[in-house]
Formats: structure tokens, C-alpha cells, sequence
């Protein structure tokens, strides 16, 4: 059993750094393919009618309301099936999804879906690089214009019908990953624990911005406790801080709901907050202080 010639070479070639997205989560800078465009390359490469997807389970992990406004974390596994030769090769997959807003139904859907179709892009890379395997390389953080002195190699004869072994089973085992002292990093975990950065030069700098609201000195440094979820007796992290006065502060603590205060104030503070953060990483004098 194998693929045919083509196929191999299609999936032989390097993945197109166009078709690359990058986003910013928890302060670290994640590069992956979007779903639709692994399922392009998929038809492209394996047929239309050469594969398929199933979602064979899915897991509300996380369901939150707060004032009207729902999150919603979900896990799902998924399948991919190829057929080669009259064969079927097996890949499986685990991913995660969260969604956010101010509908239930909408919230939990999104979720599901996003979920569901990071399941399938992780099954997918499982075919080398054309999915974006590399991408998930940590350890380097690798792009195709600097490649590794070792090539990775996959066996394209795993099939439907070949018994799993004892090595096989420990593949799948959790490597847990760990950072500075030795410490496990759960903010690379599947479902990522948040990194909540302590940086006492950066909340002295806030303090010496002007009130968002009303322009006056001095300031208090206030956690935008909407930016992160909730943990019993940690604060956000530092970067998510903006300038309030002691008045405008207490204003907000009393009215309760921080998303809606800022919306009637007509302010993005998160943005605000990201901005101010910058600056902060761009003055080699204001170092990190830790991270929790």
C-alpha cells in the first residue's frame, strides 16, 4: 500500500509561508493554517472523494455566564481516513475551541466548531509538512527560510488494520512542558492555563499616565479583570493595566459589569492596556519581574 507518486511529492513540499496566520495568545506569538485551507490542500492532494472527517467525541469543558455575557471552552477529537490503494490509513486528532459573547447557543456553537476543526488540523500535519507540521515545532520556532539539518520522516503505511502496539500507545502519552526551574509551563498545556506576567516597573509606569476618564494625576494601575479568566486569588496579568484616577477606579468597582463601564465610556481598554505594554517591552530599563 502507498500513495502514488504525486501525492507524495505534494506532500513532500514545503507548506506556503502566505498561507501562514499568526496571533497573539498570552503573551506568546503562535503561528498556524487556517481550517479551510487544510481542508483544500486535503482535497487537493488526497481527492474529493479519497478522505473523510468525523468528529469522534467532543466535551464541554468550560461553560460560564456573567452578567450576560457567556464563555465557553470545548475539546474534541477527531478522524481522518485516506484511502491509498485501496486501504485505509488512520490519523486522529485533539483540539480545542472557545467562544465568547453575549448568546448562549452562539457561544457553545462557535466553540464547538473552532474545537472540531483544530482536531482536524492537528490530524492532518500528521502528513507532513503541506498541513503545517512544522508549526507546532516549540522547541525552535523554525520558519521554512531557516530548516533543520534533520528531516523528519512519516511512515505512510499505518493503516486501519494494523494492531497497535505497546510503543505505539506511548506515543500518545502527555509530555508535559516545562519552564524556567523546572516548573510546568501550563500556559503550552491543550487547554492552556493563562500566563499572568508580574512586572512591578511596568504597573509604577501606568501609574504615572494620565486618568483614562478624566485626565488627572496620579493613577491608579487597574487589572482588567475581564481580560483573562477568572482564578481564585490571582489578578490578571500586569500587561492588561491601564491608568484610572481614584475616583473613576472605585466608580468601576462599584458598577460592577468592567465590559459594559468601558463600552458607556466609549474606550478600548484592552487596547489601550496592549499599547501601554509595548512601550513598557520597548524600554530596555523595565525588565520582567515573573510570571505566575
Amino acid at each position: 500500500m502507498s500513495f502514488t507518486i504525486k501525492q507524495r511529492q505534494a506532500l513532500r513540499r514545503k507548506l506556503d509561508q502566505s498561507r501562514v496566520r499568526t496571533r497573539e495568545t498570552n503573551g506568546r506569538q503562535l503561528s498556524y493554517i487556517e481550517g479551510w485551507y487544510a481542508i483544500s490542500e486535503a482535497n487537493r492532494i488526497f481527492g474529493f472523494d479519497g478522505w473523510s472527517r468525523e468528529t469522534l467525541e467532543s466535551k464541554c469543558v468550560l461553560a460560564r455566564e456573567n452578567r450576560g455575557m457567556f464563555t465557553a471552552v470545548y475539546t474534541a477529537k477527531a478522524r481522518i481516513t485516506v484511502w491509498a490503494d485501496g486501504t485505509a490509513i488512520i490519523r486522529d486528532g485533539h483540539g480545542t475551541g472557545e467562544g465568547w459573547g453575549n448568546t448562549a447557543g452562539e457561544v457553545h456553537d462557535t466553540a464547538l466548531k473552532a474545537a472540531e476543526t483544530d482536531a482536524t488540523k492537528r490530524a492532518l500535519a500528521t502528513f507532513g509538512s503541506r498541513f503545517g507540521l512544522a508549526l507546532y515545532d516549540r522547541s525552535s520556532a523554525r520558519s521554512e527560510s531557516q530548516p533543520s539539518n534533520q528531516s523528519a520522516t512519516f511512515n505512510f503505511q499505518y493503516a486501519a488494520a494494523r494492531p497497535r502496539s505497546q510503543e505505539a500507545n506511548k506515543e500518545n502519552c502527555a509530555i508535559l512542558p516545562l519552564g524556567e526551574a523546572g516548573r510546568i509551563d501550563k500556559s503550552l498545556l491543550t487547554i492552556a492555563a493563562p500566563k499572568r506576567i508580574r512586572n512591578r516597573a511596568h504597573l509604577r509606569y501606568v501609574a504615572t499616565r494620565p486618568c483614562l476618564i478624566c485626565g488627572r494625576h496620579p493613577s491608579d494601575a487597574h487589572h482588567l479583570k475581564f481580560a483573562q479568566p477568572k482564578a481564585l486569588g490571582l489578578k490578571v496579568s500586569d500587561e492588561y493595566t491601564v491608568p484610572l484616577c481614584r475616583g473613576h477606579h472605585r466608580e468601576l468597582h462599584r458598577f460592577g459589569n468592567e465590559r459594559n463601564w468601558w463600552q458607556i465610556q466609549k474606550i478600548d481598554a484592552l487596547a489601550v492596556a496592549h499599547e501601554l505594554w509595548t512601550r513598557t517591552r520597548q524600554n530596555l530599563d523595565l525588565g520582567k519581574d515573573a510570571s505566575n
